[in-house]
């Protein structure tokens, strides 16, 4: 199949485009800004309270007339516009394939050569999360605003939380649950390619330098040779260190070694430059840096809880009382959370973490409506990942019932080749959400091959299905469409039979924003559908039940300037406990209590709406593997940048012969 690297399929008809969008962008940006000046968000409201000049309500006087005079002057350019921009969506490609043109950061053809299926298993990391970038009057109405700046510093946070070095620590001793002044100090501080023992029982795998952009997936030669030679690491765990401390019994930290080893990485650590491009620093709140705020990760420090967690003998410790003020380039990848501690029962790991977890391979995004910002958001993920899909959907009347005056705002982005991509669009959608082409983006990629020189392929699906409250039957036809259309594309897209295989399944993702919980009384026939099945919720123990660790991902709209949420860290916290998420989550719809959340104390059905899904599932893949999630996130990273909790899921596949 041939991925379509441009949006028309000759460059006369991509001039035609560009010259009938000049022409509406103007009205398009007038109407924008007229609305947007009406709509304010919470934050704005604040800031206007303390005005006492009511200087903004005298800009809105002023500007209003202006707006409206160039509003009307810009329809007849809009007209005429439209009249050539519509009947050119009948030739638009469904997608724009991205592959990033520096050769110098594009290794994904190294990437297919580490795993070789001989041997040993690989774990893969999966992001998915609804970004709300819509143009900016209709991002106000949830309580988001400046669209383009978000863009940008969403890309900023997503590529720099996935690109930093990953950290496993590990306490052999079940009654030692400290690390000295000496460790964290080797810890904040190695020296690249340094690979001896720094202290007693601690042994450094791999450099923790932090690189910069794209050093999630730039493998050195060290780095290379120490997982061959020590045999412990899965592959695919590149870029990580391993720490394994042998401490005493009863060992403890006192108060001198914390205050020692919290001056030592201080000092051993100095401030990098900004990135490249990124100096710019933008005027809304949410991208104000705060202490303790590490969410774009180019503040010098960071919470403990974000950066310390150990897994201590069968058991968990959090290490909370340690070194708040590590660098960012050590930042630490968590292997157990706070909530772990409760429910042990669970095969793998959960938590509630401030940053996307490093070695990040594929990411999933809703709702990026806006095609500039969707632009800036791919510049800055091109800095991490090296394939990206977007502008993904149909636009007119062309492939849909209704006319779609935006995309599906779909958007895809792998550290791997893609190899195929599809796209389909609900004809079913009603109301407002009529107005999109929302769908599904089917993408198939190329991890690996064989001494035998078989590909070894895994298939990632990406959707947004009808948003509207109490629209349960088109939601449930939707799932019908997408189990149907996943079949297609699988059987479209599969070149090899049951006798003489020549590619290998190593795993089906299915991810992205159903808007729908599996807690609320309203969305029963959703959560009774045919897709669990088939597919695996790592978070649900069954219609109607999540899991006591999970959490909600609707955030409510109100809260998200609250300086109790507004950064990573403040946001991890608040969610770590109940009655902040009572407080800050959006929760199951019931009769007996009303819509308000703030404030509300009584008893809730669940940890809030979990809309925001990530699915597995076993069925098709190569019959002697095991797919096993390893890792389960909800990130906290984009914190007021958006009303939706990002969530990450990790697995492993093993092949059955690297289990000791």
């Amino acid at each position: 199949m041939v991925l379509y690297t441009s949006p028309f399929p000759n460059s006369f008809l991509s001039v035609l485009h560009s010259f009938s969008w000049g022409l509406i962008f103007p009205c398009y940006w007038l109407a924008d800004r007229l609305v947007g000046s009406f709509v304010p968000t919470t934050y704005e409201k604040r800031q206007r309270a303390d005005d006492p000049c009511y200087f903004h309500a005298l800009c809105i006087i002023i500007t209003t007339p202006i707006y409206l005079a160039l509003l009307v002057a810009s329809l007849p350019f809009a007209l005429v516009g439209f009249l050539l921009w519509s009947p050119l969506q009948s030739a638009r490609r469904p997608y724009i394939y991205s592959r990033l043109k520096d050769k110098s950061h594009a290794n994904g053809a190294t990437l297919l050569t580490e795993w070789k299926a001989a041997g040993t298993g690989k774990s893969f990391c999966f992001g998915s999360a609804n970004v709300c970038l819509l143009p900016d009057s209709l991002a106000r109405f949830n309580n988001v605003f400046n669209t383009q700046a978000r863009a940008k510093e969403i890309g900023r946070r997503i590529r720099n939380g996935a690109s930093r070095p990953q950290i496993k620590i590990y306490i052999d001793s079940p009654t030692n649950t400290s690390i000295s002044a000496a460790s964290f100090s080797s810890l904040a501080s190695p020296q690249a390619g340094d690979n001896r023992t720094v202290s007693a029982g601690i042994k450094r795998t791999t450099s923790m330098e932090y690189k910069g952009d794209n050093c999630g997936s730039n493998n050195g030669e060290e780095s290379r040779e120490d997982k061959g030679g020590s045999g412990e690491p899965h592959e695919g765990e590149e870029n990580t260190c391993i720490v394994r401390i042998n401490g005493e019994e009863n060992g403890h930290m006192s108060d001198a070694e914390t205050d020692a080893a919290n001056g030592q990485a201080r000092a051993s650590g100095p401030a990098e430059p900004p990135l490249e491009g990124d100096a710019e620093i933008s005027k809304t709140p949410n991208h104000k840096q705060k202490e303790g705020d590490s969410g774009s990760l180019d503040s010098c420090s960071a919470s403990r809880e974000s950066l310390v967690k150990v897994r201590v003998g069968d058991g968990t410790v959090d290490q909370s009382t340690v070194n708040n003020k590590l660098l960012y380039k050590a930042s630490i990848m968590k292997k157990t959370s706070v909530r772990k501690k409760k429910h042990t029962d669970e095969t793998f790991d959960h938590e509630i973490s401030a940053f996307f977890p490093a070695n990040l391979d594929f990411l999933c995004l809703q709702e990026v409506f806006d095609k500039r910002a969707a632009e800036k958001l791919k510049e800055q993920l091109h800095h991490y990942f090296e394939y990206i899909v977007y502008d993904v959907g149909v636009y007119s009347c062309h492939g849909c019932c209704s006319f779609k005056f935006v995309n599906s705002g779909l958007l895809f982005a792998s550290r791997y080749p893609v190899m195929d991509a599809a796209y389909h669009c609900y004809p079913n959608g009603r109301g407002m959400d009529s107005l999109a082409s929302k769908g599904a983006l089917f993408l198939k990629v190329q991890v690996g091959s064989t001494p035998q020189d078989q590909r070894i392929v895994g298939y990632i699906s990406c959707t947004h299905l009808q948003a509207i409250a109490g629209d349960t039957t088109v939601r449930c036809e939707q799932l019908d469409m997408l189990q149907d259309w996943l079949s297609e594309f699988r059987k479209s897209t599969s070149s090899s039979s049951t006798a003489n295989p020549e590619e290998l399944v190593a795993f089906d993702v299915l991810c992205g924003d159903l808007n729908f919980d599996n807690c609320s009384s309203e969305d029963k026939l959703e959560q009774q559908h045919s897709l669990f099945t088939h597919y695996k919720d790592p978070c649900r123990a069954g219609p109607g039940e999540d899991k006591p660790w999970a959490i909600g991902t609707l955030l409510d709209p109100e809260g998200l300037y609250d300086e109790e949420v507004c950064t990573p860290d403040n946001l991890q916290k608040v969610l770590e406990s109940e009655e902040g998420r009572k407080g800050y989550l959006v929760y199951p719809t019931s009769k007996n209590h009303s819509s308000s959340q703030k404030g509300r104390k009584a008893s809730l059905k669940g940890n809030g709406r979990r809309i925001d899904y990530m699915l597995y599932t076993e069925e098709g893949l190569y019959l002697e593997w095991k797919v096993e999630v390893e890792e389960f996130s909800f990130i906290t990273q984009l914190a007021g940048l958006t009303d939706h909790l990002p969530v990450a899921m990790r697995l492993m596949v093993s092949t059955g012969e690297d289990d000791p």
